[in-house]
């Protein structure tokens, strides 16, 4: 889990809530945060696989302490969407966490690489209900351009060759 601040002083008002698509999101999420951060305003950034693997084993009282203490955040930064696996109780965490930020009314940013008719059409019920919070409280925001990992990821090779070529 990516604790991005832990200060607990600021506030941002409930109607800073959106979703991002596209390459690149996460790091504009974490540009987000890190302003918050500055004005001492509390941000959680974090992926479903990480909250996942905090509750394994937990019993049940600790699971929903956990989970309301994400509401202790005045943002909560939830990346990559979509990535995590699709079993009944990861489904039912989801939908959870999900549920409890939509019910406190407190910002939400959801970064994923799902299209937003992937959203809007979900394959099962489970994600139905996740999908429907998320778009009624979040509005969809769409980052395209270029994919930093892939830039990176020409440059490691454009080094490597260079290397390689000198000796």
């Amino acid at each position: 889990m990516w604790n991005i601040g832990r200060r607990r002083t600021g506030t941002i008002p409930a109607f800073c809530s959106l979703v991002t698509w596209e390459p690149g999101n996460p790091f504009f999420a974490g540009c987000i945060a890190n302003a918050l951060l500055d004005r001492d305003v509390p941000v959680l950034m974090t992926n479903f696989s990480s909250i996942l693997n905090r509750l394994t084993g937990v019993f049940a009282e600790d699971r929903a302490a956990f989970i309301t203490s994400l509401d202790d955040y005045s943002l909560l930064i939830i990346d990559d969407l979509g990535v995590e696996r699709n079993t009944e109780y990861a489904m039912e965490q989801m939908f959870t966490v999900i549920d409890s930020r939509y019910r406190s009314k407190k910002p939400l940013i959801v970064t994923t690489n799902l299209k937003l008719e992937e959203i809007k059409n979900p394959p099962d019920l489970a994600h139905a209900r996740i999908y429907d919070r998320i778009l009624e409280r979040c509005a969809p925001v769409l980052f395209s351009g270029k994919n930093f990992r892939e830039e990176g990821a020409m440059a490691t090779k454009a080094a490597a060759k260079e290397i390689v070529s000198k000796e």
